[in-house]
């Protein structure tokens, strides 16, 4: 085999690493050989030019994909990945409500279990992009609903674009729950799509207090769209699968990391 012929060969089979793991959300070393009819070493080499390109992040047996401004998971998939550990997430993320009135809640799974998890006790206003979100709450006794009009997002059923940060930048709201595809302590909080981007932006801006929740795989991710800096967080909640020492590092940055 010449080394030409043996360079296309490695190069398809990246592609095929890239396209199972964002068909499935992770892949595994063992299953890789298997299914590639190599050895496990020469997939653990693959793994490490694809997170050298920024495309996969190597995690403990194998990787999961990057979203990037090419690549984004959609809704209905995040509500499959690591549910339980964001249902704790998001029933310690309510309790971080205090004597807030007004609340924005980010689009993604994580801020609508956040939503769902909100007390009903006492009157509350939710300003939302998402409409699942909206859906859920519409109906919530002492609950009522902003839903931020705009250009809907078909995989993740949410507004964009001025007509939604025009109406956002019209609010002060006392607390914003806010997701991401990645945090990290070098760039901040990022978002593969500009649209989506300028929309948290401006809750951040428009929000008293801000939250962030989110799985421990976010921490270290970063994607193409930065909107806000980890100082500007009121706290981070995530789960205990973020190591204590990496949760203390983002704390030396401003915020109160809170391990679900």
């Amino acid at each position: 085999m010449t080394t030409a012929r043996a360079a296309r060969t490695a190069e398809e089979r990246q592609r095929e690493i890239v396209r199972v793991a964002r068909a499935s959300g992770s892949v595994e070393v063992t299953t890789l050989a298997a299914d590639l009819g190599v050895a496990r070493e020469t997939v653990r080499r693959d793994l490490r030019v694809l997170e050298d390109h920024g495309l996969l992040r190597r995690t403990h047996g194998g990787a999961c994909p990057v979203e990037s401004a090419g690549f984004e998971t959609t809704l209905a998939f995040r509500a499959t990945s690591h549910v339980p550990e964001k249902r704790r997430i998001a029933a310690t993320a309510a309790e971080l409500l205090g004597d807030a009135e007004t609340v924005f809640v980010d689009e993604g799974f994580t801020p609508q279990l956040i939503a769902e998890a909100l007390p009903r006790d006492r009157p509350l206003t939710v300003v939302t992009a998402s409409l699942p979100t909206a859906g859920a709450l519409a109906e919530a006794e002492n609950v009522s609903v902003l839903l931020l009009g705009g250009r809907v997002r078909a995989g993740t059923l949410a507004t964009v674009d001025h007509w939604t940060t025009k109406m956002l930048a019209g609010f002060v709201i006392d607390l914003a729950y806010i997701g991401a595809n990645g945090i990290s302590r070098e760039h901040g909080l990022t978002t593969p799509d500009p649209a989506v981007s300028e929309v948290k932006a401006q809750a951040v801006r428009s929000a008293r207090r801000t939250v962030f929740a989110g799985v421990h795989t976010k921490f270290g991710a970063v994607s193409f769209c930065r909107f806000a800096e980890i100082g500007t967080l009121e706290a981070i909640v995530t789960s205990t699968l973020l190591p204590t020492a990496e949760a203390h590092r983002y704390s030396l940055l401003g915020p109160q990391v809170i391990r679900a």
